[in-house]
């Protein structure tokens, strides 16, 4: 596993329980993306009755093919476990490049956390 210099970090605990938020770092590319997995996947296979998992692209202001399959490789990992939204704020670069790669048609990808934490077609939390 390759170092991580911002590895994800998780959020206070979410109410209602089930759901876990993870920051990434400002930048996923190349050098980190492989690293990332493994901690990302750690934290989902330790989160006690995991139904929504929110990967936090927010802070993210670099982000390239690296960082698609990261997306894409969770969503594989945790098909049928659990849900996966994305946090990326219009216009920011994670959410040109998730567009651009067609990974928004399998994941879902809101401008807030506040929104990826909303029930499905729901209202505010």
């Amino acid at each position: 596993m390759s170092d991580v210099p911002f590895p994800p970090q998780p959020c206070d605990p979410c109410d209602p329980p089930g759901r876990t938020v993870l920051s990434l770092p400002p930048e996923i590319d190349f050098c980190n993306a492989e690293g990332l997995l493994p901690l990302i996947m750690t934290v989902a296979d330790h989160s006690d009755g995991l139904r929504l998992l929110v990967l936090d692209l927010t802070g993210t202001s670099f982000m390239d093919s690296q960082g698609v399959r990261l997306v894409d490789e969770v969503r594989r990992r945790l098909c049928g476990r659990a849900g996966l939204r994305v946090v990326a704020p219009a216009g920011s670069v994670p959410s040109r490049v998730l567009e651009l790669s067609g990974l928004r048609r399998d994941v879902p990808v809101h401008d807030s956390l506040d929104e990826a934490l909303r029930p499905l077609g729901g209202p505010p939390a």
